[in-house]
């Protein structure tokens, strides 16, 4: 079945830095884009960057082009979102989540989540 596995979350200072990553398991991972959401608390979820396929493509939300990176190894099923300069304002749950093709549907898929909280 498909797995997604967020880990990397934690407590950290405005300014400072997290790298988060995602393990997939379940699909063809290289077969999907795959992309990073965060829900704060009382906001809905919301797309922070996604990347292509192959990698060569990536997309940020305008909250965050600058600060964070996208990146993914198709090699060892993995999504990393490297975060730097970190706000308050980037508090939230991080997802990992794609959309797999299975049985002829496409299906929505996200991880547990990993919490980020920056503050001081």
């Amino acid at each position: 079945q498909v797995q997604l596995v967020e880990s990397g979350g934690g407590l950290v200072q405005p300014g400072g830095s997290l790298r988060l990553s995602c393990a997939a398991s379940g699909f063809t991972f290289s077969d999907v884009a795959m992309t990073w959401y965060r829900q704060a608390p009382g906001k809905e979820r919301e797309p922070v960057a996604t990347i292509s396929q192959t990698g060569r493509s990536t997309n940020y939300a305008d909250s965050v082009k600058g600060r964070f990176t996208i990146s993914r190894d198709n090699g060892k099923n993995t999504v990393s979102l490297q975060m730097n300069s970190l706000k308050p304002d980037d508090t939230a749950v991080y997802y990992c989540g794609t959309v797999v093709l299975q049985a002829g549907t496409w299906s929505p898929y996200w991880g547990q989540g990993t919490q980020v909280t920056v503050s001081s």
